[in-house]
Parts: C-alpha cells; structure tokens; sequence
C-alpha cells in the first residue's frame, strides 16, 4: 500500500494533513476513547509520527475482494 503519511515526519494536531483521517474533534474523541492511531501527548500538544499514521491506516484497510474469515 502506498504511505498516506510522510513515514518520518510529526503531525501535530491542527495540521490540515491529518483532516484525511478526522478533523480535530473526531481524533480528540478516539484520544478519549483510547481509539485511533497511537500519539504523543507532550503537555497540551499531540503529536502523531507519520510511521503510526501509516501503520493504523493500513490495519483499518478492507479490500471487498478478500474472502471474510
């Protein structure tokens, strides 16, 4: 699958990059309900690696050509 995200890059919230997966609100539910991709909370900032972004996209992948388990 191709990267979504820059593998080596930090998105911190507010960064129109991260809007394809959910706006500000909707990545601060998931936070709250330990859902999401993993993140960095360094004091009031969140930071998400470009690596983890990549990683959770790519578990959230369905392909209708695979036969369900």
């Amino acid at each position: 699958m191709a990267n979504l995200f820059d593998e080596h890059r930090l998105y911190i919230i507010g960064y129109s990059e991260l809007n394809i997966i959910g706006d500000r609100e909707k990545l601060a539910q998931w936070r709250h309900k330990n859902m999401g991709p993993a993140y960095y909370k360094l004091g009031r900032k969140v930071i998400y690696r470009g690596a983890d972004l990549n990683a959770w996209a790519a578990s959230n992948r369905h392909d209708p050509n695979e036969p369900r388990a």
